[in-house]
This record gives C-alpha cells, structure tokens and sequence, in this order.
C-alpha cells in the first residue's frame, strides 16, 4: 500500500453530456449545483478528456462550493455530438440533501424508485440517487457507483495498490475511499461483462505532483490495472496547467490522477462562470440555428 496515500483526495467525476442546455438545468435547478468554473477548447485533450474526439468542446465543474473540498461534476460538451451509447460500467451518484425530491417534481422532472431507493435521472441517463437526511453532510455527494466483475481483484488495485482505505466490504462490493468522511467509491458485482459504451466517465484524484510519477510505474511495472496515458501535461487557455496520468483499473474504469499544485490554481472558482457558459450556449444555438435555415435552403 502507498504509505503517503493520505496526501490524496478525491476531486470530480466526469460526464459527457449531449444536452448542454437542458443538463445544466437538471444540475443548478434539481441538484441545486452551482457552476464553478467554465473552460473552451479547439481541439482534443491530450489525455482524452472529452473522449475520442478531437474537435471543439466545453468543460463545465458544477458542485456544492470549492473544488478545494467539495467533490465536482466535470460536464463534457463536444460540440456537435448530441448522443452517446451507454454502457453497465456506471451505476449513479449518491446525493444527500433534503428537498431534492420535491424540487424534481416542482421542475417537473421524474421521480423514480429502484429498490426501494429514489433517483433522477440526468440527460443521458445518468442516475443520482438520493438520501434526504436530516443530518445534511458539508459535502452532498456521497458515492459515486461502479459496476465490477470481481471484487477481489478491484480490492487488490484500489487498495493495496493505489492506497484507498476499505469504507465497506462484502462479498458481492466494496467502498473505498482516501478520506473516509469524504466521496466514497462504491464497487458493486454484476455477472456480465463491462460494457463501457461511449458515455463512459472518469473519476480523479488529487495528489503531490511528485507522487505521479511513482503511480505510473507501480501500475505499469504491476500484474494488474493498466497506464492509458503515460505522465503528461495538460493545457487550459488562459489558466494554470496541471500534468495527469490516466489509469485504467480490472475493469477498465478510468482514473486520473492530477497534480495538486497545478490543479489547485486551475479549479479556483470563477465567479462569472455561469454568465461566460450562457453566452457560449446563446452563441451556439445561434449557430446552429444559422446552419439549419442555409440547409433548408438547398
């Protein structure tokens, strides 16, 4: 087990969205999230952050206050992609925080049961599943939920590999987490194969730049886990950089793990990030709106 693993910490989770507009809604009207910062991009990020495209696209942090000790939503828009295929890979988030029930309803946005739990959905089918506790938490997010095909295997990658301290085990999950009182990872069996699709996310990590390259050559040099994206730096017009590498664990889910000192110049919160999202969301059904009357035309 990596004996400086306390120095890591959970930071965000990454969706691609197909429904800018209409997943923003569900995030600051339904959850309640606000946007914390907004970043445009011309071509493809060199550790495939937005997926497997290379043409424009927009990253989006939403949560409940700073990226500093709040866990994030990471919401991935390629322009001109308006669908994904789904896979089993991810399961939903845990949200817990009164009145969310009610404000789905108010929003008119479905309330629906699985197992005696409640959830909404998120564009894309992305489910939130929600915990109306008295004892609201600092942090609402909870969990984020996995599918696994064996959970030994994710016990000796998560645990003795990478450091993450056992929350809860069983023989069919296990919860995993760097700071017990904070996000939680939760693997759960399935008896079927991992289909990713091309909806699949990414989970990330924070931790002393120095630490990256030690990672890297415990997973390449490992039995176990693969490396997708060997140590390198990422760029963000106009703000700080930060050098990631990218993971893969038994099951294929991917896993960032980014340079704190970096990451903590770049996730400081734009106060005029919501008013930058608009304009940038007004630009571009204006666009598009522009292409579809010179269509129709011919």
């Amino acid at each position: 087990m990596a004996s400086n693993a306390h120095l890591r910490r959970a930071l965000h989770y990454v969706f691609k969205i197909p429904d800018r507009s209409l997943t923003m809604r569900f995030y600051t009207d339904v959850l309640l999230m606000r946007v914390l910062r907004h970043e445009e991009f011309e071509k493809g990020c060199l550790a495939a952050c937005n997926g497997r495209y290379d043409g424009f696209w927009s990253k989006t942090m939403v949560g409940y206050g700073s990226e500093d000790d709040h866990f994030a939503m990471e919401l991935i828009y390629n322009y001109g992609v308006d669908k994904y295929k789904k896979g089993n890979e991810f399961k939903g988030i845990v949200i817990q925080m009164s009145n969310v029930l009610k404000r789905a309803q108010e929003n008119r946005w479905t309330v629906q049961q699985e197992n005696d739990k409640s959830y909404v959905e998120a564009p894309g089918g992305f489910k939130f599943y929600v915990e109306e506790d008295s004892s609201e938490r600092k942090d609402p997010v909870r969990q984020v939920i996995y599918s696994c095909t064996n959970v030994e295997k994710t016990r000796r990658f998560w645990v003795t590999m990478l450091g993450c301290e056992v929350v809860e085990s069983g023989d069919d999950f296990l919860e995993v987490a760097y700071d017990k009182s904070k996000t939680s990872l939760r693997f759960e069996k399935i008896f079927e194969p991992i289909d990713r699709g091309e909806a699949y996310g990414r989970v990330a990590f924070a931790c002393p730049r120095n630490q990256l390259p030690e990672i890297e050559a415990q997973v390449k040099n490992a039995d176990i886990g693969t490396v997708i994206t060997p140590l390198v730096s990422l760029e963000t017009p106009g703000k700080a950089s930060v050098e990631v590498v990218i993971l893969g664990d038994p099951d294929g889910h991917e896993i960032c793990f980014v340079g704190d000192e970096g990451f903590h110049e770049l996730s400081k919160e734009d106060p005029e990030a919501s008013q930058v999202l608009q304009e940038k969301m007004k630009e571009y059904d204006a666009y598009v709106e522009k292409v579809q009357r010179r269509d129709r035309r011919f």
